[in-house]
């Protein structure tokens, strides 16, 4: 019991010494505020939080989300080639494409990828 005890506190210390060693020596001061900030989407990090922003930030976003999902799950079809016969790879791989090429088309009819706008 005593040496659970004993490790208990040493690995409560050993990383709270090395945390307050860290502050200590850190070269971080009030004017280094603007570098820690986060950066996103053209926002100045110190205004109000809530202001009105541009919808199409979000829609490039979720576009890229989605595409990128997309590759990840197109990257399977590259070995299941071999697996599978031909016939229904083709069939899986033709449903998919189709159904990226109907979002995509969705998205420029909305006007989603318009910059523009």
């Amino acid at each position: 019991m005593n040496l659970l005890l004993t490790l208990s506190m040493i690995i409560i210390i050993i990383p709270n010494i090395f945390m307050m060693i860290s502050f200590i020596l850190s070269k971080k001061s009030l004017l280094d505020r603007e570098k820690c900030s986060p950066f996103e989407c053209g926002f100045d990090p110190k205004s109000l939080a809530r202001i009105p922003f541009s919808l199409h930030f979000f829609l490039i976003t979720v576009i890229f989300l989605i595409f990128d999902v997309e590759i990840a799950l197109i990257f399977p079809l590259i070995p299941t080639f071999l697996m599978t016969n031909f016939m229904t790879w083709f069939k899986i791989s033709f449903f998919f494409i189709i159904m990226l090429l109907i979002g995509l088309y969705h998205e420029w009819n909305q006007h989603m990828l318009n910059w523009t706008n």
